[in-house]
């Protein structure tokens, strides 16, 4: 497996290399681990004044802060971890890179504030998901866990790109630790009651019988998971499934996360598209605003 890693000298990107340094189950295979830091050119008449040579050792100076600790963190574990440092700008430099990379997996830490503002829009992890098409782990604030073995949550939605991140979880099952406890997440509507958007928002019945509707929900249920079970049961991972009723899909899964305490949630995107307001889809962006939980988000070409 290839991950790129964007790191700086912050918290949350220490974070990021002690969650990649704790995956034992991964890196007894052949593992490569690129690190990339995005050093800002000086101005023109600083560097005129300072010269090439000590703008250059400045450069590699801040760079190393980032760079070299999270290097000997990775080869430690196992990896086969290589560094670099680029001249330029996050938006520019990096995202061309990311756009660019051979990697299976881009890794990042973020800030881990709730609302989408704070975690992606105007950020290093905005620029990331805009530029590139891998999959891409985002750790938001929540405790690196210690143990191999992870909780993994997979969000459904009935649409292929669902389904591409339960392909993805089965094609790098040793990312996810050697037993990974694996559970399917699904919200469907209360089919015996809509609501109806107004003034005040109301619910309404829809004339359906209960146990019309719970059968209903009920095949709606199977039809989203059994896709998904297959896909993994191929893989040798047996996955138990959330069913969840008549709730906002976002706010659900994002509540579910935390009350099941998962170390990472992983969700289809819709594409990360021009504008940066759409760059996960709806639900997820929800998801991101409402819970710390590492994020993993996966897109279907």
């Amino acid at each position: 497996m290839r991950i790129l890693m964007p790191v700086d000298a912050s918290e949350f990107s220490k974070a990021a290399v002690s969650f990649v340094a704790s995956r034992a189950t991964l890196l007894k295979n052949p593992t490569e681990v690129e690190l990339i830091n995005v050093q800002y050119p000086v101005s023109p008449r600083v560097s005129r004044a300072a010269g090439k040579e000590i703008v250059q050792c400045y450069h590699e100076a801040e760079a190393a802060k980032a760079l070299k600790s999270a290097a000997a963190a990775l080869k430690r574990a196992g990896a086969n971890a290589t560094a670099r440092y680029v001249v330029g700008t996050v938006a520019h430099d990096l995202g061309s890179i990311v756009a660019n990379d051979r990697a299976d997996l881009i890794v990042m830490g973020s800030h881990g504030d709730t609302g989408l503002k704070k975690l992606l829009l105007g950020s290093v992890a905005s620029t990331v998901a805009v530029a590139c098409t891998k999959p891409l782990l985002i750790l938001r604030g929540a405790p690196i866990p210690r143990r191999d073995s992870l909780k993994v949550g997979i969000a459904l939605d009935g649409s292929p790109y669902g389904l591409a991140v339960a392909r993805f979880v089965a094609g790098h099952r040793d990312l996810f630790g050697a037993s990974p406890s694996v559970s399917l997440i699904h919200v469907v509507p209360d089919l015996a009651k809509i609501s109806v958007p107004g003034w005040i928002e109301r619910e309404v019945q829809t004339g359906l019988k209960p146990e019309q509707a719970e059968a209903m929900q009920k095949a709606a249920f199977e039809n989203v998971f059994k896709p998904a079970q297959d896909l993994l049961a191929r893989a040798g991972i047996a996955a138990t499934e959330v069913r969840l009723v008549g709730q906002v899909p976002g706010d659900a899964i994002a509540s579910q996360a935390t009350k099941s305490r998962l170390d990472l949630l992983a969700m289809g995107s819709l594409g990360f598209g021009a504008s940066r307001h759409s760059i996960m889809g709806s639900v997820a962006t929800r998801v991101a605003s409402r819970c710390r939980t590492a994020l993993l988000l996966v897109r279907e070409k």
